[in-house]
């Protein structure tokens, strides 16, 4: 029993030190693919090979072991110069990479032999290692089909994250010093004592609680470099799959996000690299003809900016065609005249559900499908997306997105009976609009310092009950398809609140994010601002909208 009980302790550490293990050896493997003669990258393929098997071998894991030691002995042959790491070569040895990332998790489950597939695709490592590499069409099947998705041994740890012992110490601390805070704050409101040391009380232990609230947040940060470094093995074979040769530069792979944020930014980052592969890069005959490097460059990064997080895709591509896109959307009917709009307005219409500019369907892309998914994903972190492009030079994405999901930094509102919340950073200004100049209507367009500002009337489009105050105010919110104007009943300002999701009662319900508890004990709901966005601009380009009104200067 005691056995058993090790054993149970031991497998989940194994097994996320054998996906980290991989991880570096795929690493290390695309990156002495491109530099065949560098000595530390091949020390660092082999001990992580050799360090897997070791670790299979202590615990009676006999399938890895054996296919980890098949696999060690071609990469001490590369080590000692007997052989060249050729593309087929590389792209066995990345096979066998997946394969034992599938055969860790099945070894710890019971399989105690080698499976016939994998004890074949050693058979042809070994081959390749003697000069008989071939190739199949099942090569370029899995590349084609290559897509950073988490291993079953990751999957298998996803609920469990790494955090240093000085945080959880300090974190810890901080329990403690509240628990002296609320004990002395109940023994003044049991002695009876003025307000005044009440006040004092209650400040330090706010301070406290949100040193804690601060502390519990760092706890869950991750660095953003195992998010990005699977996409070295993505563009690696995407690329060999098309015909076309591209390498990957990460940059601010040391930036901290949520781990929920993290979760949810697979998705997006996963279309865009493949767009960029299919779309982008162009072969290395056509690269050569235009004066670049054979070799194209996808470019991860990221970087912190106030209470964001900004991660940028770009690539060194063809960059978009705006004729294409403008005929395309003239198709689609996204535009009377496409044509005569900006750069970045034009490129916005990518983001539309349907639309791709693909003369044809590959296996990557084609459907109109992706960069749909993108926005919609981003807009579900509270987050935006923006495009630039330059023909000839490349083409950028740019995603926005909160550093947690947990607090939202938001604006709040009343409007009816309720109270209402937008991140703070989507607002631009607020202002008051009289009654007289907009009774009775809904919607339209208001012109704003002679621009026209779409606005939609909160409390009609949610059909809350009531009449409109005499005066109701507009708080003017920003995104990618330009600003608009949510008018309201009252402005209660800035507000920092615990995000709390929907329940299945709001499935398929559309225009809220998530919800949070407000101070008096009620529920606020926190407004999705692209939806409310699109909705404004979709009702103020009907034939119905009402001609643009002059509203007076904001009241800040």
């Amino acid at each position: 029993m005691d056995l058993d009980l090790d054993m149970a302790a031991i497998l989940p550490v194994f097994l996320a030190e054998a996906e980290e293990n991989l991880a570096e050896l795929e690493d290390a493997l695309i990156s002495l693919e491109a530099r065949p003669g560098d000595a530390e990258t091949l020390n660092t393929v082999f001990r992580a090979a050799h360090t897997l098997k070791g670790n299979a071998a202590n615990l009676g894991l006999a399938p890895v072991a054996e296919f980890a030691h098949g696999v060690e002995d071609v990469l001490d042959r590369l080590r000692e110069g007997e052989l060249a790491l050729t593309p087929p070569l590389a792209g066995l040895l990345l096979r066998g990479v997946d394969a034992l990332r599938e055969l860790v998790p099945a070894a710890v489950g019971g399989v105690d032999e080698l499976p016939a597939a994998d004890r074949a695709l050693l058979e042809r490592i070994a081959a390749c290692a003697g000069g008989d590499c071939g190739e199949d069409d099942d090569d370029r099947a899995r590349a084609a089909a290559a897509s950073p998705a988490p291993s079953p041994a990751a999957e298998a740890r996803r609920p469990t994250l790494r955090v240093r012992i000085d945080s959880l110490d300090r974190a810890l601390d901080l329990v403690g010093e509240i628990a002296i805070a609320r004990g002395r704050l109940g023994q003044l409101l049991a002695d009876g004592a003025p307000l005044a040391a009440l006040a004092e009380a209650h400040d330090d232990a706010d301070r406290l609680h949100q040193e804690l609230q601060e502390s519990v947040m760092r706890l869950r940060m991750v660095p953003l470099g195992p998010v990005f470094r699977p996409y070295l093995r993505t563009v690696r074979d995407l690329a060999f799959a098309n015909g076309k040769r591209c390498r990957v530069v990460v940059e601010g792979e040391e930036v901290e996000v949520d781990t929920s944020v993290v979760e949810h930014l697979r998705d997006p980052l996963t279309h865009l690299v493949r767009n960029a592969v299919d779309h982008g890069i162009e072969a290395p005959e056509t690269r050569r003809r235009r004066g670049k490097d054979a070799c194209g460059t996808v470019v991860l990064s990221a970087r912190h900016e106030g209470s964001s997080i900004v991660v940028r895709m770009s690539d060194d591509g063809a960059g978009l065609d705006r004729a294409r896109i403008a005929a395309r959307a003239r198709a689609l009917e996204l535009a009377a005249e496409p044509e005569r709009m900006g750069d970045a307005e034009l490129f916005r219409l990518l983001l539309e559900p349907g639309f791709s500019t693909a003369e044809a369907v590959t296996g990557l892309s084609g459907r109109g499908v992706g960069l749909d998914v993108v926005r919609r994903s981003v807009e579900a972190l509270r987050g935006s997306v923006s495009i630039e492009s330059r023909p000839g030079e490349g083409t950028a994405f740019t995603l926005r997105l909160p550093l947690t999901l947990a607090l939202v930094d938001g604006f709040a509102f009343v409007a009816g009976e309720e109270t209402f919340i937008v991140p703070l950073e989507a607002v631009v200004e607020c202002m008051e609009l009289p009654r007289v100049r907009h009774e009775g209507v809904g919607e339209g367009v208001a012109s704003l310092r002679g621009a026209p500002l779409p606005y939609l009337r909160l409390r009609d489009a949610l059909g809350l009950p009531g009449e409109p105050p005499r005066r109701e105010s507009m708080v003017v919110v920003r995104h990618e398809s330009g600003p608009a104007g949510l008018v309201v009943d009252t402005l209660l300002g800035a507000t920092q609140s615990v995000v709390k999701p929907l329940g299945t009662a709001f499935d398929g319900v559309s225009g809220f994010s998530g919800s949070t508890i407000l101070g008096s004990g009620r529920v606020g709901l926190i407004l999705d601002v692209p939806v409310l966005v699109r909705r404004a601009l979709d009702r103020a380009a009907s034939p119905a909208a009402r001609s643009a009104e002059s509203i007076p200067e904001p009241c800040r």
